[in-house]
């Protein structure tokens, strides 16, 4: 009698040693795309991913596309984009990262949009705003701001800005930005302020620093002395 050899699943061996690198591939896939990275950190930092989960952020941390930066209430974070651009978020903000683009070899495909949801930032501009205007966009709770190839300083008070009443205020350390909402629009220029009471309100220039303190720590590369532009009043002169 002939014995009859079961053949060996050949097919099914080959697919049990290439589980583990589709699912290594499957996790590269599902990973955010990084845009940037946390350059300088002096507190906590957290990243609320895309699919709600929380990171904890350090040094050298990557940043995604689509990820929502939170400071606790002591931390500064500073964040370099691929384009050389950099966000220092203050204390106490929430910052999204809503959609995000660079390729050196393509000024077409820019794309650099935020969304400022709470507390404040300064925003220095990198390749993208400074290529193309257009693709440059933060997001506030009254106003969307554009920028020319510049740095400035954008808080919303909520209530925690001493006796200056709630709302946008912005502080033009270099270049223009132009500020808009339902209301209409308007340019800030280099040293001057601004304020954006609501989304139905047109942003108004003001006279001089309202009451908002726009310094930074010595260790992020701005000092209290900052040309005398940055220095608070004591009393609020946006009402």
């Amino acid at each position: 009698m002939r014995k009859l050899w079961a053949k060996k699943p050949k097919n099914s061996a080959i697919s049990l040693l290439a589980l583990p690198f589709i699912l290594i591939f499957s996790t590269v896939c599902l990973a955010g795309v990084q845009v940037g990275k946390v350059l300088q950190l002096n507190g906590p930092l957290f990243a609320k991913k895309a699919d709600a989960t929380i990171m904890v952020l350090s040094v050298d941390s990557s940043v995604e596309e689509g990820d929502t930066l939170i400071t606790e209430k002591k931390t500064y974070a500073r964040i370099r984009f691929s384009d050389d651009s950099e966000m220092i978020l203050r204390p106490n903000t929430q910052f999204r990262i809503s959609q995000y683009y660079f390729d050196k070899a393509s000024p077409k495909d820019d794309k650099s949009f935020y969304d400022l949801l709470k507390g404040g930032l300064r925003s220095i501009t990198g390749m993208i705003g400074k290529r193309r205007r257009d693709s440059y966009k933060m997001t506030a709770v009254t106003a969307v701001i554009g920028v020319r190839g510049t740095a400035y300083e954008a808080r919303i008070c909520e209530g925690n800005c001493g006796s200056c009443p709630d709302g946008l205020y912005l502080f033009v350390s270099d270049g223009i930005i132009g500020v808009s909402n339902n209301a209409g629009s308007l340019d800030v220029g280099l040293g001057q302020y601004a304020y954006v009471a609501n989304s139905g309100s047109l942003p108004v220039i003001l006279p001089q620093n309202p009451g908002i303190d726009f310094t930074l720590p010595l260790s992020f590369g701005n000092g209290p002395e900052e040309g005398g532009l940055n220095r608070a009043n004591d009393s609020c002169m946006c009402r």
